[in-house]
């Protein structure tokens, strides 16, 4: 798992490489594993190939969103909130089990944030939800995460670049 971490960068760019279906199951079945709070599973996700979706998923957001429209693929991770008052954590722990196994996968992976962001259109959840025809009112949406084979490999941040976080007794 340390080997993971220590590889996991974050990806932008992606080549021009359809990603397998049994990666895609893959994906769904870490997605589908996740935890979550009293074993609720309230989130929901939607697995997005379909380039013209992909490319108006590209603009949910101001700035920070574009990856979305050069991937090949991108899932959209929401929940009901009428299910559960910690759908917010159980879709984040759901959003870094998907990065983590694109990892393992050799993908690359971009988190892009939705919830509390905005975009030309207005807030970001409400344009996603209507570019996928989502109506339900209590259903939200956390992020979303494009996913593709690197274009350029991104070499690991040393353990020494790294800020000092960890604080012990005091």
């Amino acid at each position: 798992m340390i080997e993971l971490l220590r590889r996991r960068r974050t990806i932008r760019t992606y080549a021009n490489t359809p990603i397998p279906e049994e990666t895609i199951v893959t994906l769904k079945e870490a997605a589908l594993r996740s935890p979550t709070s009293r074993n609720r599973m309230a989130w929901k996700f939607w697995f997005v190939q379909d380039s013209e979706l992909l490319h108006q998923l590209s603009h949910s957001k101001n700035s920070g969103s574009a990856p979305v429209g050069k991937a090949p693929l991108a899932i959209v991770i929401g929940a009901d909130e009428s299910q559960t008052d910690v759908w917010i954590e159980d879709c984040s722990i759901a959003a870094i089990l998907l990065q983590l196994t694109a990892q393992s996968c050799n993908l690359g992976s971009c988190w892009i944030q939705i919830r509390n962001r905005q975009c030309a259109e207005g807030d970001s959840e409400s344009y996603v939800k209507k570019v996928l025809g989502i109506t339900a009112p209590t259903l939200r949406i956390e992020a979303l995460i494009s996913l593709g084979y690197p274009a350029e490999e991104r070499p690991p941040v040393s353990f020494e670049d790294l800020p000092t976080r960890a604080l012990f007794d005091k």
